[in-house]
């Protein structure tokens, strides 16, 4: 995992807000080079249908489907809903983020005694990861990893 920090951030937001899609490909290759997980599936960490709509794509589902595909692991592209439109965790202090997003993940894909593997960009205190996690664990799945390009630095 890397440091959010220049030039990765330009790169992440290259590919987030100015559609920049083909960054994604080197993001791949990147996550890639890390040992492949032992999993039975790949769900990218969701966006809720309104902030899909203002981007017009997922950014960690375009990680997730080729990762999948290297890793020989089935993808679920829409196996997680973000039913709560929560506000940008990026405006948030440190301290209300995980209670920004409690509640916001409905999973929709069979998961019970799966090993599932989220994939996201960037992980900044964790607490959205946690608390997806903590739904797909909830539905049954056995067990959940992270896989993220990068960690945005704790402040201070």
């Amino acid at each position: 995992m890397l440091d959010y920090g220049f030039p990765l951030d330009r790169l992440v937001q290259a590919l987030k807000y100015g559609h920049r899609l083909s960054v994604s490909r080197l993001f791949v290759e990147m996550l890639a080079a890390q040992a492949a997980p032992e999993a039975d599936l790949v769900i990218p960490m969701p966006l809720h249908v309104s902030r899909l709509r203002a981007r017009g794509f997922n950014q960690a589902a375009e990680l997730a489907r080729p990762l999948a595909r290297r890793w020989g692991v089935p993808v679920a592209l829409d196996g997680v809903a973000r039913d709560v439109d929560t506000a940008p965790q990026a405006g948030l202090p440190w301290k209300a983020r995980a209670a920004n997003v409690r509640g916001a993940f409905r999973v929709t894909a069979g998961v019970e005694g799966l090993r599932v593997v989220v994939v996201d960009d960037v992980m900044t205190t964790g607490a959205t990861l946690a608390e997806l996690a903590r739904s797909l664990k909830g539905a049954g799945a056995a067990s959940v990893e992270n896989r993220v390009l990068a960690r945005t630095p704790k402040p201070g």
